[in-house]
Parts: C-alpha cells; sequence; structure tokens
C-alpha cells in the first residue's frame, strides 16, 4: 500500500524511468561493503512487513522523486560542505542547522547510534521537501501548516483523532504534521524541544529534526551498520520504494550539500501551496493533490500504541524512547554572552584583527559545552568570515566558549553588526558592532626628482606619487591634491598652477583621486598659468599622509627678442651690403 501511496506523486512513466536508472546508478556506484539500494521487484527485508499503523509514517504519501545522476560533489568531500552547487543540493539554513544540531545532540547523549545528519536531511526531503524549501522563521517554525491528508482508511490508514485536534486541526482522523511528518500520538511519545525554547512543536524543525533523530535511534541501533540503518528508514514508512528514495537522497547528500537561504530551496513537483495530500476518490484510484490555501507534506503513521519490539526493529528492541530525566539547571542553557571581544574595525578589503568570541552560560551562570551558535554579519555590506561565508554554525567547548572564524571587511565603508545566537533559540542574541574604513595610507611620495617647471601658459609634465602603508603598496586609496599659499597656515591658492575639468573650468583643488593596485596616482595635465613664480602643491591621503612640491612657474620668453625684429635684421644687412 505504501507503494501505491508513494507512486501516486510521481510525474509519469518518464520520472519513473529516470528514477529507476538513478537507483541503479547509485547502487553500482558503491563501494564493497556499502549498503545496496533494493530493486524495483525486491522483497521488503526480512520483518520488515508491519501492519500500516505500526510504521512512524503511517505508510503515508511521499515524494518520490530522485536526486540528480550528478553528484553535487567529488565522494568523500562531504566534510568541508561547498559554498555553491546544484540546486538540487542546497538545502535551507535553518533546515540544515537544525540536522547537524541533531546530530550533535544525539551524538552527547546516545554516541554508538551515530546517526548522520544527511539521513535526516533525506526523509525531510521526501516527506515535506525540506519544509517547503525552508519556509521557516528565525525560529525554525514553519511559517504555515504542513499537514498530511486525513487517515481515514480510504487509500489511506485508518488512524482515528488521538488529540482532539489539538496538533493537526481534525478531530475525526489524524494527520501527520510538520516538516517530519508526526501523528499527534506518536509525537506524544516521541516529541523532542529541540531549541530549548520549553516547548515540543512537531511544526518547529529543530524539535521535528531531534525527534526524528531519537526515533531512527530508538533501542540498540547502530546507524553506520547498513541493516540497522535500513530497519530505521523502514521503521519511518514500511516500504522498499520509501527505503530506496530514502536512500538515493542520503547518498546524494553524503556526496555533498551547501547551503541556501530560507525559503529558496528546491520544491519537489506537485509541491505547491496546497496544503494538503488527499484522494480524489475511494481506494483503487490514483489520489492527486488537493490544493488549499496553505502548504501540505505527507502523512506519517502511528507507532505501535502498546510497548514492545516493531517487526522492523531487532528482538527486545523498544517501540518508545527511554524516559529522560528532566535537565537540571547545570544542563540548561540560560543564554549566550559576549565573552571579550574587543572593537571590531578594519579598513576595506582587510581583515579585521579582533575575533568574535561568545560564551554559553547555563542556568547557574556556569560555562555550558555542546551548545551549537549561530554567528551571522547583518545589513547591507559585504562583509563576511573566511570562505565568503555571512553564516557559520559552531558548537561551544568545555569551557563554553566558541570563537567564530576571521572576518573580512568587504570593499564597503560604514557600520554594521554580527548576531551571535543560540542556534535555533529564541533566546536574545548578542550583538557586536563592526566598521569599515576607507582605505588608507601613512606615507605618500613623489616618485621622480627632477625639477618641475614650465611656462606661463603651458603645461607641466606628468607628475607621479606612490602611497605605502605599513611598508606596503596601498592601493584605492582616497587622495587629494591642492593648490596652497606658503603661508604659516596654508589656505588654496586662487593664483597661478591650476586643474582644469571638463569644460575648461579652472579649479585649483582635485577631489576623487584614487591610487592604483600598485599605490601609484599620475595627476592629470597642471597648467601653468600666466604668472611667474614659485608655487606649491599637497597631496593628501585618507589616513593623513601628506606632501608638499615645488612648481616653477617661469616667464615665456618672445621669439626673435635677441635677434631683433626681421625689419631691424634686414635694414643692418642691407646697410653692411653698402658699405
Amino acid at each position: 500500500m505504501a507503494v501505491q501511496f508513494g507512486r501516486r506523486l510521481r510525474r509519469g512513466a518518464t520520472t519513473t524511468a529516470v528514477a529507476a536508472a538513478a537507483v541503479a546508478a547509485l547502487s553500482a556506484s558503491q563501494g564493497p561493503g556499502s549498503p545496496l539500494v533494493a530493486s524495483e521487484d525486491d522483497q521488503p527485508a526480512a520483518g520488515a512487513t508491519p501492519s500500516d499503523d505500526s510504521a512512524a509514517s503511517g505508510n503515508s504519501p511521499y515524494f518520490t522523486d530522485l536526486p540528480p545522476l550528478n553528484t553535487p560533489d567529488k565522494p568523500g568531500t562531504s566534510v568541508d560542505l561547498p559554498v555553491t552547487g546544484s540546486a538540487e543540493s542546497g538545502i535551507p539554513a535553518s533546515i540544515l542547522a537544525a540536522y547537524k544540531k541533531t546530530q550533535q545532540t544525539v551524538a552527547g547523549t546516545d554516541a554508538a547510534c551515530r546517526l548522520p545528519w544527511q539521513l535526516l536531511a533525506a526523509i525531510g526531503k521526501v516527506e515535506s521537501g525540506q519544509a517547503r524549501g525552508g519556509r521557516v522563521d528565525a525560529q525554525g517554525t514553519t511559517l504555515s501548516p504542513i499537514l498530511g491528508p486525513a487517515l481515514n482508511g480510504q487509500g489511506f490508514a485508518l488512524i482515528k483523532d488521538t488529540d482532539n485536534g489539538a496538533y493537526d486541526g481534525d478531530s475525526t482522523h489524524d494527520r501527520a504534521v510538520g516538516p517530519m511528518q508526526f501523528i499527534p500520538s506518536t509525537w506524544e511519545t516521541w516529541g523532542q524541544d529541540g531549541n530549548g525554547d520549553g516547548r515540543k512543536d512537531p511544526n518547529n524543525i529543530y524539535d521535528a529534526a531531534l525527534a526524528a533523530g531519537r526515533y531512527l535511534c530508538a533501542g540498540s541501533r547502530d546507524l553506520s551498520l547498513a541493516t540497522n540503518l535500513d530497519q530505521a528508514v523502514l521503521s519511518y514508512n514500511h516500504s522498499d520504494e520509501y527505503l530506496r528514495t530514502v536512500r538515493s537522497w542520503f547518498e546524494y547528500y553524503k556526496r555533498g550539500t551547501h547551503e541556501v537561504p530560507d525559503g529558496s530551496g528546491v520544491l519537489p513537483p506537485g509541491l505547491g501551496s496546497g496544503r494538503d495530500r488527499s484522494p480524489s476518490s475511494g481506494p483503487g484510484t490514483t489520489p492527486s493533490p488537493t490544493p488549499s490555501p496553505s502548504p501540505h507534506g505527507s502523512a506519517t503513521p502511528k507507532p505501535p500504541s502498546k510497548p514492545g519490539p516493531t517487526p522492523s526493529d531487532p528482538p527486545g528492541k523498544p517501540s518508545s524512547p527511554p524516559p529522560t530525566p528532566d535537565p537540571t539547571p547545570a544542563q540548561t542553557l540560560a543564554g549566550v554572552k559576549n565573552a571579550g571581544t574587543g572593537p571590531l574595525t578594519a579598513m576595506a578589503g582587510d581583515a579585521f584583527t579582533e575575533r568574535i568570541k561568545v560564551r554559553a552560560r547555563n542556568g547557574l551562570g556556569g560555562p555550558l559545552a555542546k551548545v551549537s551558535v549561530t554567528f551571522a554579519v547583518t545589513g547591507d555590506m559585504d562583509a563576511a568570515f573566511t570562505g565568503g561565508k555571512r553564516t557559520v554554525i559552531l558548537t561551544t567547548g568545555a569551557d563554553g566558549t566558541v570563537t567564530a572564524p576571521v572576518l573580512k571587511a568587504g570593499q564597503k565603508t560604514g557600520e554594521f553588526a554580527v548576531r551571535a545566537t543560540a542556534t535555533g533559540t529564541s533566546l536574545p542574541a548578542v550583538s557586536y558592532s563592526a566598521k569599515v574604513t576607507a582605505r588608507q595610507a601613512d606615507t605618500i611620495a613623489r616618485t621622480g626628482t627632477e625639477k618641475l617647471t614650465a611656462e606661463a601658459g603651458a603645461t607641466f609634465d606628468d607628475i607621479a606619487f606612490k602611497a605605502m602603508y605599513k611598508k606596503a603598496a596601498a592601493h584605492g586609496v582616497a587622495v587629494t591634491a591642492t593648490m596652497i599659499t606658503d603661508d604659516e597656515k596654508p589656505v588654496e591658492n586662487d593664483k597661478g598652477p591650476y586643474f582644469e575639468e571638463k569644460g575648461g573650468k579652472q579649479v585649483r583643488t582635485l577631489t576623487g583621486l584614487s591610487t592604483d593596485a600598485d599605490g601609484k596616482l599620475v595627476l592629470s595635465k597642471i597648467h601653468a598659468g600666466d604668472t611667474a613664480g614659485t608655487y606649491k602643491l599637497r597631496l593628501t591621503t585618507e589616513g593623513g599622509a601628506t606632501v608638499d612640491i615645488e612648481l616653477t612657474v617661469e616667464a615665456a620668453t618672445e621669439a626673435g627678442t635677441e635677434g631683433g625684429t626681421g625689419t631691424e635684421a634686414g635694414t643692418e644687412a642691407g646697410t653692411e651690403a653698402g658699405a
């Protein structure tokens, strides 16, 4: 039955053929010892065909599209996630953060399970299209409910209402709820508070991902073992097709993925603005999505109502998580605070020398380890952390502190802020003010030594300068050139040499000049003017470096003065000849 439900969301025979080819390609690419995905006609694994109400998803609909045949990255490179990649390999930022945080949390309490976040991502993909492409708020809660169809036995499992509509709004039958698609009765057993806000909300990706992680790790499963991982997936939905689909996305995400902004994730075909996926008629027909004003997802089945092993679990495996004692104040996250970060100032294009550091504190005010912290650059600035990332997620150490990567200023100048928050919580953030100043130079000098002279009415030869900052070429530094008086407190000189702007306007101050990549600057033509004398030109850089140079204007020589006029010369010549 689950296979039928899965197929109803296919896009036709072409998609089915492509999906089969993708599965074959993935299976062929796996190395020795890697788990294989079952073929279309294979039977479920031994002991993996329980009744509909014993699976974590109720064997309800899911998205059967498989990942692209081309992988997002080379195998084995998913530790350092690429900044960019194919659209299908992108996971919305909050959704990815929730999966990774769940892996860290489960590793701290059940390390033997070896839960990979990519498995959560694969399940989240087929259950809700990664929360409908990451349409969640700042705390990770879906912007509108994601509900599966009514589990009324008409083409789906029959699960009568267990929550009086509290979670799913249906007081007759249960519906799956949230990005990981839990039915209310399942949530009552497995629900978690993943973001530390004191609530267990199936519509919150941090809560739902942690609940899914606990469910997959229930009992003594070791998910690094192929058989245990298959059992865990089948416990979510008892279908070989479901296992193949999840396995395909799992292998795809393991080969690399990247973060995309919330709300911009790729939606599976057929996932539009409809709220529910409900059958259009009774059993035996192919249901299709029913549009309605809000988002939708696939339904999640009910787990065994009585304690005891499920058919897909190893003997003696419990059907519900062991009771977890309430955390003590020493284990409770109370917030994050500045851990001694100094002023954040850098020139355009330079790295900030100060590193942002925060400390997570518990209910007693002491340090708290293993807390996920999100650092985010805010505002319309082009500053970013190492690798060009504007958002990074790190975990506090044993002393409760964590330091952000090096922050580098972009080309824009001005102020912005960096916010540090406990990932997925509504606890107050720590905000750090940062400032990017214009590039500076601490020295500027003329590159030539010859005397600068020009006749009145002529122009000076090109004059070149070089600016330095800490003994290195200072590129992109703003420079102002001004003709100044020779007074003790010089001002702009209104006589002598001048610059010429477009249209022939004479000016004696030029702004908007800038050094090139080598720190050099060549001034535009300087006109000598009409009055002979010695004048002074001053260049001032951003940062206060200055240099003064002398410009000498010589009186213009008149042609023929020394030899007399042409008439006089001719008369003298004639007189000498007559003699």
